[in-house]
This record gives structure tokens, sequence and C-alpha cells, in this order.
């Protein structure tokens, strides 16, 4: 089975496009990383939580993703952290400091099933109002 063949039309142009810019998205993955971030500022949104981090130095931006078992089965903890890497990818290049960590948290029950447009425009107001 071939997958299925994509056109250029398909690729996202304009606002919705992720930027090419300068910053690179590091994925955080050692739990101190992650302990590091929760004793940071926090902004809770309705579809997630938000924890940044200001590091000391560095050019890129450190995300992170986590769901409790709260959130729900593996099923719904992975649909969750994968809306949560798309959003991330979409908004931090552009909206996001370079030198600083951010860790999103799932929520019970709204991290998936929240529209996704409500997602993108809470994760920028969550990088406004955590300066």
């Amino acid at each position: 089975m071939t997958p299925p063949k994509v056109s250029l039309s398909d690729t996202p142009v304009g606002e919705d496009a992720p930027s090419a810019g300068p910053f690179r998205l590091c994925t955080l993955k050692a739990r101190s990383e992650f302990l590091r971030a929760a004793r940071a500022r926090r902004v809770a949104m309705p579809g997630f939580i938000l924890q940044v981090r200001t590091r000391q130095a560095g050019d890129h931006i450190g995300i992170g993703y986590t769901c409790s078992k709260k959130v729900g089965n593996a099923v719904a903890r992975n649909r969750a952290k994968r809306r949560l890497r798309e959003i991330a990818r979409l908004v931090l290049p552009r909206h996001g400091t370079p030198g600083t960590d951010y860790v999103l948290i799932g929520r019970a029950e709204v991290t998936a099933a929240r529209p996704f447009d409500d997602m993108l425009a809470d994760l920028r107001i969550a990088l406004e109002r955590a300066p």
C-alpha cells in the first residue's frame, strides 16, 4: 500500500504556517528539567497549564509535555500530548522567547476535546501573561 500523495496546496501558508525562524524547539527529556520548570511561573488556561522557566543562557526554546493518569488511559494521554505538541510547534517559534523552557501540562477531559483553534489562542494568551 502506498501513502497518499500530498499536494503543495495542503501545506499551511501565511498565519498558520510554522515559522522557519532562527530558534529551535528542543524537547525537555530529563526529569530534572521538568522539576526545575515546576518551580517556575505557571499560567493556567482552560485547555492546559503552562510552566515557564527562564534559563541562564541559550539560543533555543525548550519544550516539554506531560499528562498524568487523570487525563485518561494511554490513548487519551497520547492524544492530548499530540495536540499539545502541535500547538507548540505552531505558536512557540513566533511567540516564544529563546533561552526559556516551557512545559505544557494536559488537563483531564479538556485537552483532547477542546477545539484546536481555542487551544492555539490559549497558548498565545498564556505566553503574553507569563513574561
